[in-house]
């Protein structure tokens, strides 16, 4: 498996994929001479691993949100709220930045962001779509709700609708079984949704 090298500000691209260990090894002595490029390359036989550029505005930005905490590691869920309220997920790279501003490991921030539904590794879209899976709103219908929202939207659960507005994830519990089925868009809630009403709460953000 090949990977290729992907610039942000597309200041530096190769055209063609990486064919050896040597070449890789050049490309990262010319992407290491930036002061702004988080990067890792491994060779492991045939397959090399690179990772994104991050802008010195974004990794400013991350810096700035981890010194609002203090750059204190037991304030990393709080770090990374703000960090994906900023960005709209959380990639590896951006992960990254954090992890070595607060002097932990980047397994760590990882750990946290995978176990964690309200934390994404892939951006959503404008309007997310967070369904309630919890007991309560899985036996009043919510996967029926669910596969609705999936069939309206042409998407699956972790996708983004190719317009950018639309994504669709999963929540273990929001805190309203009176209300079971409930679904979340954004932040407003929506209670006692059945299949019926998927394609109306679609509708009132088509236009936004």
């Amino acid at each position: 498996m090949i990977s290729k090298i992907i610039s942000e500000d597309n200041t530096i691209k190769t055209g063609d994929a990486i064919k050896t260990s040597k070449e890789a090894g050049e490309i990262i002595q010319k992407l290491d001479k930036t002061s702004t490029m988080y990067t890792y390359a491994s060779a492991d036989k045939d397959k090399v691993k690179v990772k994104f550029r991050l802008s010195d505005d974004k990794i400013n930005k991350i810096k700035e949100i981890c010194q609002l905490f203090n750059n204190e590691a037991g304030e990393l869920i709080n770090v990374l709220h703000q960090t994906q309220q900023a960005f709209g997920y959380l990639p590896a790279e951006v992960q990254e930045v954090i992890a070595h501003s607060l002097n932990i490991s980047t397994a760590r921030v990882y750990g946290v962001v995978t176990f964690y539904s309200y934390f994404t590794m892939i951006p959503k879209g404008r309007f997310p779509i967070s369904i309630c899976t919890g007991t309560a709103c899985y036996v009043r219908g919510a996967e029926k709700v669910l596969e609705e929202f999936k069939r309206q939207l042409g998407i699956s659960v972790g996708e983004t609708s190719t317009d950018g507005k639309f994504s669709i994830s999963c929540l273990r519990c929001v805190g309203a079984c009176g209300l079971a089925p409930v679904i979340l868009v954004g932040e407003k809630v929506y209670g006692r949704v059945s299949p019926d009403g998927v394609k109306a709460i679609i509708e009132a953000y088509k236009d936004r």
